[in-house]
């Protein structure tokens, strides 16, 4: 697919969260049994349970990192709390699901207070099983830091949706 069609591009994942990388494998991410696609939305009473999330492949020693943040915390006009770390999980085989790997830090859903927000699961094949740290905090996480550190190179998959405020959260009933 041309860079320039590629819809982690037009959403500006490349580029804010992610450099360019060629996808390598197959990463389906669904909430009640409806698949997260590139730029479609969810709403945030949509999310609240943790996703069911299968890694392709059928090399069950292959092992996988997946990492949930969002870009635009706490506004998109002023993301002084990028990337917001939501969910990581290491230690997945491959051809399962993130449930078989190890949680290092647990599932918070997506709620955001204003405008909407892109959330961005990204995916690395690791070359070792990982004896991976859990941040102290979640906001300004930095996912190419996090690769770098754990020497995870580049993504070989990555997916996103937007999530906008929800309408009627918040004030009086």
């Amino acid at each position: 697919m041309s860079r320039r069609r590629d819809p982690l591009v037009l959403g500006r994942v490349i580029g804010d969260v992610l450099d360019p990388f060629d996808k390598s494998i197959s990463l389906r991410v669904f909430y009640n049994n409806r698949e997260v696609n590139n730029g479609f939305e969810f709403r945030p009473s949509e999310v609240v349970n943790q996703p069911r999330v299968e890694i392709g492949g059928s090399d069950r020693r292959k092992m996988y990192t997946l990492v949930m943040v969002d870009p635009d915390a706490p506004s998109p006009a002023d993301p002084n709390m990028r990337e917001y770390l939501h969910w990581l999980v290491n230690d997945i085989p491959g051809g399962s699901e993130a449930s078989y790997g190890n949680e290092i830090l647990c599932y918070q859903s997506p709620r955001p207070v204003a405008g909407i927000h892109r959330i961005v699961f990204v995916l690395f094949e690791q070359t070792v099983r990982q004896e991976t740290d859990a941040p102290g905090w979640r906001s300004n996480f930095n996912v190419r830091d996090f690769a770098e550190l754990y020497n995870l190179g580049l993504p070989v998959a990555a997916v996103y949706f937007n999530c906008p405020r929800e309408i009627g959260s918040g004030g009086r009933r």
